[in-house]
């Protein structure tokens, strides 16, 4: 699937954090909204791999924009997709029912609390504690609480009906539920203690089934999380904003909160003009953001310190709790905007130097066209063994490795630079004529005017000779030949020119003596056994399996040969060795 530069640069870009991402189309009609455990990795799977949905295919290619929320953990970024797509139900989403909710555990104001699951939050009622995933994490919990009374003395009939006798009784009761609230509160590993112990003791008594049960409450506890401000009891209707500034640019991002969940968020980036401070550019986009999405909330929750300039609006900068939770939630998505617009910045600022280095070596060859797409040729053989040859291709100014072709030569004997050279020039041009591929505006060839004169002969078979440019580099004093002209050109050491065609050249001779290198080994590695009549691959494989090396095969005796493949067979090797 051909991916845009954009998206290919979102996707290097994007942060291997848990969160959401939105996919809009041209039209800037959102699509879809995913959660992700690591968001570089799940957005990067819509692009490059093969999908078996049409549905899922089509989708993708629709996609022209990405934007992305970094949360804390893998159940924030549930709960926060939950909640979008609830308000905006994109439409490659499955939509979720309005009255899905996530489970709570609720423990009462009353004398002598009761602890509950319910997915209605009751305000005043009592303390909530989630949401949770699922009911299980839940049921852990609260079978622990039970277990926490059984201990003390207390009776399932007592604890479950709330009797206490007296006021130590009380007192007692009221013991256990601060200790529970704690472990609600994040102790959890005291709980994960008692349950591995417990697993224990049931695997020496060799009551497996048991021990297996609570080791699913153990692996559920680990995964489970206590708290999260994507949705709590504790936030009502609030909007909240972070920013964060540099020279040039300030970055806002924007929460709003409803009904103890978060259902929007919207980033804002200000370009300064003069030395604005970051309170006064705050003060500009809260009221630029409030007027948009028409915001009603009493209450704004800041990172920053302001004077409230709007009525009926309390402004507050938290520094403890879960309102400091969500604003350091919503500061960590503006340092998010921050670097991506310094990734933008420093892609673009790369983007510009390889535009004026391409400017530069189109001026300095002298070519009619700037060589978006160069291709570069070396050979390699040793007193003309193992012929190889190399291109490697650049695109903009950079490797495309994926473009980089390898060569064995086919039609020359012996070591014959030039006939090489000219037979891979040729064999790779018919090829991208025959299959209808792009030319390069620019081929260099490694060597002198020889091998120059070589690759202009295959050009001139194939009716290229006037349609593509080519020059020839040789090493010694890196002189640029061109056709038919004796006289070299000498480009400035310094020259940005100069060394793009180094890096092409160098990075064809490492690609072509690597093949070369590789070939060699694979056929002096069958020299000794491959050539040998009556000897065939499986029996090599068999034999260098065992002995781990060809040098081991012929210095083995002759009962272990005649073990391991047969007398016969034994017999060749030996007769080969002695001939040696």
């Amino acid at each position: 699937m051909k991916v845009s530069e954009d998206i290919k640069l979102v996707l290097q870009n994007l942060s291997a954090e848990p969160g959401v991402y939105h996919f809009y189309d041209a039209k800037e009609a959102l699509l879809y909204i995913g959660k992700a455990k690591n968001l570089k990795r799940r957005v990067s799977s819509y692009f490059n791999r093969k999908h078996d949905s049409f549905k899922t295919t089509y989708m993708v290619r629709k996609i022209h924009r990405i934007e992305t929320l970094v949360v804390d953990t893998e159940m924030d970024a549930l709960l926060l997709e939950n909640n979008l797509i609830k308000k905006y139900q994109p439409r490659y989403n499955i939509l979720l029912k309005d009255d899905k909710t996530y489970p709570w555990i609720c423990i009462t104001n009353d004398s002598l609390p009761k602890v509950y699951q319910t997915r209605k939050i009751e305000k005043g009622k009592g303390q909530y504690f989630g949401p949770y995933i699922n009911s299980e994490i839940i049921k852990t919990l609260i079978d622990f609480c039970s277990e926490l009374f059984y201990t003390e003395g207390w009776t399932p009939n007592k604890y479950l009906n709330r009797i206490a006798l007296n006021d130590d009784e009380v007192l007692n009761y009221n013991e256990i539920i601060i200790e529970f609230k704690m472990l609600l509160k994040g102790n959890t590993q005291a709980l994960i203690d008692k349950l591995i112990r417990d697993r224990n003791n049931f695997s020496q008594k060799m009551q497996y089934e048991k021990a297996h049960v609570v080791n699913q409450k153990i692996n559920i506890l680990k995964k489970y999380q206590h708290k999260s401000v994507i949705v709590s009891p504790t936030i009502n209707d609030v909007d909240v904003f972070s920013i964060v500034s540099d020279q040039d640019y300030a970055y806002v991002n924007f929460f709003k909160v409803s009904n103890g969940a978060i259902i929007q968020a919207h980033p804002m980036e200000i370009k300064k003009k003069l030395d604005e401070t970051n309170e006064e550019l705050l003060s500009m986009a809260i009221t630029e953001i409030r007027q948009r999405f028409h915001s009603t909330s009493k209450e704004a929750l800041l990172n920053i310190s302001i004077d409230s300039k709007w009525k009926n609006l309390k402004i507050s900068v938290p520094k403890i709790g879960d309102k400091y939770k969500l604003v350091n939630l919503c500061f960590k998505n503006a340092k998010n905007i921050q670097k991506d617009r310094i990734r933008k910045n420093e892609e673009l600022r790369h983007r510009l130097d390889k535009k004026r280095v391409l400017e530069q070596l189109q001026h300095d060859l002298r070519l009619s066209l700037k060589p978006r797409h160069i291709e570069c040729f070396d050979n390699s053989n040793i007193q003309g063994t193992n012929p190889v040859a190399a291109c490697v291709v650049f695109k903009n100014a950079k490797p495309s490795k994926k473009d980089y072709r390898l060569f064995n030569i086919k039609t020359v004997s012996g070591p014959d630079d030039f006939a090489s050279m000219e037979e891979v020039v040729y064999r790779r041009y018919k090829r991208l004529m025959n299959e209808g591929q792009d030319l390069p505006q620019l081929i260099i060839i490694d060597g002198g005017k020889g091998q120059l004169s070589s690759a202009l002969k295959s050009l001139e078979k194939l009716n290229l000779h006037d349609s593509i440019a080519i020059i020839g580099i040789a090493k010694r004093l890196e002189e640029i030949y061109f056709p038919n002209d004796s006289v070299p050109l000498y480009l400035d050491k310094r020259s940005q020119s100069l060394k793009v065609i180094q890096e092409l050249r160098n990075e064809a001779h490492r690609f072509s003596i690597n093949h070369h290198r590789n070939r060699r080994s694979k056929n002096s590695l069958g020299t000794s056994l491959d050539n040998i009549f009556g000897i065939g691959p499986k029996t090599v494989d068999t034999l260098i399996s065992h002995f781990g090396s060809v040098k081991r095969v012929l210095e083995a005796q002759e009962d272990e040969l005649t073990k391991l493949v047969g007398k016969r067979k034994a017999d060749l090797i030996l007769e080969r060795k002695n001939l040696k």
